[in-house]
């Protein structure tokens, strides 16, 4: 397991080189300037702003500049934001982005298991029917088509929440019930799919032989099994309700993270898209990481691969 695990860690620390790398090189390939506004800006202050960030040298230089910064845990200055860590702006924006994210994966959780055990354990009758027609109608439904149906019930008609913004404890509501219900379906899915190959097994038939009751047959026998591809889901699961948070931010006005990641695009800030993107890198290999753990403990085979 040990031997497993450092595997995986050093193909996450190539992961993210590679990450750094594409990355430094491909923002610089964007139209545009960091320090030029709708305002000239004097010759002599601009001399001064490229050598601070050390835009006057070679580019091979530079790069091995904000490669050793980034090795050292420094994630440098924005060009955009005078004076403001990129290390600040990821700190005070990404604790929404991440309430809003795992709100999501507790809602897709908590709806998408259920549904598909429920699916699976009734398989062929109207409650597998009804559940697996919510989940087709989820996957199909983007969530910027969700996002304004739910402002639409919730806020404009039943006025039981806000339509934007992030003002009250409960703003949180509606952008993560727009992401977690969009997964919630495809969990739900691969729970049902899971649990009916498990069920199916020699083993289950002759544990039914033998009378042992079907709760028993689910929670102790076949559960472990068929959440297997729900575990290898969770990690591409968080990856995406990360990267679709850029959009539901977006959409609900939310001073998340990915508003900065999107801006600092437009604004062509060099460091903060290095910054946001590698910061996203090491939380998505994270996350992988712990699900192939998961996996690991889940299915002994997994880790002779």
């Amino acid at each position: 397991m040990l031997r497993f695990i450092f595997s995986r860690l050093l193909q996450s620390l190539l992961v993210l080189v590679v990450v750094f790398t594409a990355t430094f090189f491909l923002i610089r390939l964007k139209p545009g300037d960091p320090f030029k506004g709708e305002k000239a800006m004097p010759a002599s202050v601009l001399a001064q702003m490229n050598k601070r960030y050390a835009l006057d040298q070679p580019l091979w230089k530079q790069y091995f500049i904000h490669a050793g910064a980034f090795a050292r845990g420094d994630l440098l200055p924005s060009m955009r934001y005078e004076g403001v860590q990129n290390s600040k702006i990821i700190k005070d924006s990404f604790p929404v982005s991440l309430l809003i994210g795992l709100s999501a994966l507790t809602i897709a959780l908590g709806v998408g298991l259920p549904a598909g055990i429920i699916a699976a354990v009734r398989k062929n009758t109207w409650l597998d029917y009804s559940a697996m027609s919510l989940a087709m109608l989820g996957i199909c439904l983007p969530t910027f088509v969700m996002g304004p149906i739910l402002q639409w019930i919730f806020a404009l008609k039943l006025g039981w929440l806000n339509v934007a913004g992030w003002f009250e404890r409960t703003d949180w509501i509606l952008p993560a019930a727009t992401m977690g219900f969009i997964y919630a379906a495809y969990i739900a899915r691969l729970t049902r799919g899971g649990m009916l190959e498990i069920l199916n097994q020699d083993y289950i038939r002759t544990a039914r032989a033998k009378g042992v009751p079907g709760k028993q047959i689910v929670i102790k026998h076949a559960l472990r099994g068929g959440l297997l591809p729900v575990v290898a889901f969770l990690g591409p699961a968080f990856a995406g309700i990360t990267t679709g948070s850029f959009i539901i931010e977006k959409i609900f006005q939310l001073p998340g993270l990915g508003q900065h990641f999107v801006g600092s695009v437009f604004n062509s800030d060099y460091t903060l898209v290095q910054a946001t993107t590698v910061f996203y890198a090491a939380l998505l290999v994270l996350i992988n990481l712990g699900s192939d753990i998961l996996q690991a403990w889940l299915n002994p085979r997994i880790r002779l691969t």
